[in-house]
């Protein structure tokens, strides 16, 4: 028997019994398509985080102040005085590989205004790099420069949501707004954020929308503030590529202990850590998840070998005739596999549709970031394959050992 007979055999006998193909096919469709949804949400959550990392940046080292209550602050300002510009003239001196030390001062305004409207937004008293930093985008304007910050300029740029609600749709740059009485010249706006997301693995993220930003020495020299605050809410450590942050983090700890006589009014955060970490948990999500699919795989594989199982038993008289006519029992092997084979491809090719339906219906109703990968589907749609001439395997060599008196002779 050609190998073409074989195969057209094989689709016939499957045609021929569509309900029972499309039922045995129902394992692998299933099991295809859990296995590509699942990995496509563990894409699209592995994407979402790197994407908050590169936030912070790998080669970063972020030191940032905590919060404590009225009472906590006072005892700690007895021995500390918190993140300060003595802090950053330190770690220069001490800390190898620095490429940039980037400070960013907090402010609680209680009035933030312009001629056309107010805003709630933040403010950040911020260095000249921070843009470069943090990822924030000029869309109109310029951010401030080591000029500006040296001479303790009254500028600032606006989020894009300070800007709409101090100018609305009338142009900002240029124009002046009022910070608790102070006056400041806009002299740019940030494009929004693309990302949604304000935490990653616990550590909360500046949002640029709702910010305005201006020298950081402007911010310390020129407003009021809680004499209790840590005059620094951050401090960005920004490190050559030769830089170990791990390591830095080290230095920085030892440092940092003894200028604040070893009080904890500190938080050190390391992005390549924290990448790592998302990392791992990310791994352990899709080995997780792919076994469960799996489970599903192996479920039709088991509904493949059982209705390959009853196709030889149907089909033992014409096995017999066949072999009793020429065919060799690889030619009845291979008709066998090429069954199993079909229905493991269709039902693999149904599931990748489903699979990509459920990706897109969990995006669009739970809210989770789902990625369709092209390994997803390669890999889901290889696995069923091979679990479906696996599990057609044992019956093809069944069917070929039957001998063509005993098969003719089968009721």
């Amino acid at each position: 028997m050609r190998m073409g007979d074989a195969i057209r055999c094989a689709l016939e006998d499957l045609g021929e019994h569509k309900l029972r193909s499309g039922l045995t096919m129902l394992g692998m469709m299933f099991g295809v398509g859990a296995v590509i949804a699942m990995l496509s949400i563990g894409a699209g959550a592995e994407q979402q985080a790197l994407e908050l990392i590169d936030q912070l940046g790998v080669r970063n080292v972020v030191i940032r102040a905590r919060s404590f209550d009225a009472e906590e602050l006072k005892e700690i300002r007895k021995q500390s005085a918190g993140l300060s510009e003595r802090d950053i003239v330190a770690m220069k001196e001490a800390i190898p590989n620095l490429e940039v030390v980037a400070p960013r001062a907090l402010l609680s305004p209680y009035s933030v205004r312009s001629a056309q409207g107010k805003s709630d937004a933040k403010i950040y008293g911020v260095s000249q790099h921070h843009a470069r930093l943090s990822n924030v985008v000029i869309a109109e304007g310029r951010f401030f420069d080591a000029w500006d910050e040296r001479n303790h300029a009254q500028v600032c740029v606006l989020g894009a949501s300070a800007r709409r609600d101090l100018f609305g749709a009338e142009p900002a740059v240029g124009q002046h707004i009022a910070v608790n009485g102070q006056w400041l010249e806009v002299i740019g706006v940030s494009a929004a954020p693309s990302g949604t997301s304000s935490s990653i693995e616990g550590v909360q993220l500046s949002t640029a929308s709702n910010a305005i930003y201006l020298p950081y020495s402007t911010l310390l020299r020129k407003f009021d503030h809680d004499p209790l605050a840590s005059p620094l809410d951050e401090i960005v450590l920004r490190l050559t590529p030769e830089g170990s942050p791990s390591d830095t983090a080290v230095v920085a700890k030892t440092l940092l202990d003894r200028l604040h006589s070893s009080v904890k009014d500190y938080d050190l955060v390391v992005p390549e850590a924290l990448l790592r970490q998302s990392q791992q948990t990310q791994d352990i999500f899709n080995i997780v998840m792919g076994c469960i699919a799996g489970i599903s795989l192996f479920v039709g594989g088991i509904g493949i070998m059982n209705i390959m199982l009853a196709s030889v038993l149907e089909q033992t008289r014409e096995i017999g005739i066949r072999r009793a006519v020429g065919a060799r029992r690889r030619d009845v092997r291979f008709q066998f596999l090429v069954s199993a084979f079909a229905l493991s491809v269709f039902g693999g090719l149904v599931g990748i549709a489903v699979g990509i339906t459920i990706a897109k219906v969990v995006a669009a109703y739970a809210g989770w970031p789902t990625l369709v990968t092209a390994s997803s589907i390669i890999i889901s749609t290889g696995v069923s394959v091979v679990v479906g001439l696996l599990s057609g395997l044992y019956p093809a060599i069944r069917a070929a050992r039957l001998e063509p008196i005993e098969a003719l002779h089968h009721e």
